[in-house]
């Protein structure tokens, strides 16, 4: 229930986040970010998302039976606390998915009263890479000796400054899951109209419609092309389901954006598929302080 890395020895500032942020095991041990796992109902149980194998919860969804996302434990926040604080960390930094997407954050918080050292949680109001990057920011920081107030500092500016593109084939897990947003606004649409969203203000937001999926992906790349503009900046491309779609996101966002530092492609938690669907896509844009 609790994290999953190892922390680096002598970096008195311990940067926790949770599933959603998408960051590839490797970078997270890499760095020394322990990722709390939010939960999952289907098929007649319940387990850490992680745990949930991809495929089945696809055909799950496509099948129309229930799936239920929920937050971590608060239990397993506080033991992930706990192994920090016995690894040697001074102050924790704990960044969260959105409070208007998921409780997640408020189980940290009531974990967090417990604990002999300050911890800091913070609600980053996105979700995903933008999350992502900003936990990769803050550990960075942290390794360099970077202080608890610097740290937040780093992660603040990142996940403020980072911008979420999703495309997905249909609203409706969306509107299943209550997280449709502002984006409900959207639905009713004919079925070849497709749409694409973003993160605004902590909820699930409508960017645009396009009709048909090709034109849709097309016109997401050219959004984050846009928002990118001359700016170094680091974007991730996330996936539901394995395609030839993500590569060729990856491949055009590649020859056009200038000043890209590092492109990397991530699988979308298995929480955030569960509400966005099967076939959704998502590019996140993330400048370099």
């Amino acid at each position: 229930m609790g994290g999953r890395s190892r922390y680096p020895a002598g970096v008195p500032v311990t940067v926790i986040t949770d599933s959603t942020a998408c960051l590839p095991e490797q970078l997270a041990a890499q760095w020394g970010i322990s990722v709390v796992q939010l939960s999952i109902r289907a098929n007649g149980r319940v387990d850490d998302e992680i745990r949930f194998d991809r495929a089945e919860l696809v055909d799950t969804l496509r099948a129309g039976k229930p799936v239920t996302t929920s937050p971590p434990d608060p239990g397993a926040f506080f033991w992930t606390f706990q192994d920090a604080v016995s690894a040697g960390a001074d102050a924790i930094v704990s960044l969260h998915i959105s409070r208007r997407l998921s409780a997640t954050a408020d189980a940290a918080r009531e974990a967090a009263q417990q604990v002999r050292v300050p911890v800091y949680v913070v609600d980053s109001a996105t979700t995903s890479m933008s999350l992502g990057f900003a936990a990769l920011s803050a550990a960075r920081a942290a390794a360099a000796g970077a202080g608890a107030q610097r740290v937040l500092d780093v992660a603040h500016r990142r996940y403020r400054s980072s911008r979420e593109f999703m495309y997905v084939d249909t609203l409706e897990y969306l509107r299943r899951g209550g997280r449709i947003g502002a984006a409900a606004a959207l639905l009713g649409s004919a079925f070849s109209i497709k749409p694409l969203l973003t993160v605004k203000d902590g909820e699930v937001a409508p960017l645009s419609k396009v009709s048909g999926a090709r034109r849709a992906m097309s016109k997401m790349v050219d959004l984050a092309v846009a928002e990118a503009g001359e700016r170094p900046v680091d974007v991730a491309v996330a996936s539901v389901t394995p395609s030839d779609r993500e590569m060729t996101l990856v491949s055009q966002l590649r020859g056009r954006i200038p000043k890209l530092n590092d492109i990397v492609l991530v699988h979308a938690s298995t929480v955030i598929t569960a509400h966005v669907g099967p076939g959704a896509l998502g590019i996140t844009v993330a400048p370099i302080p």
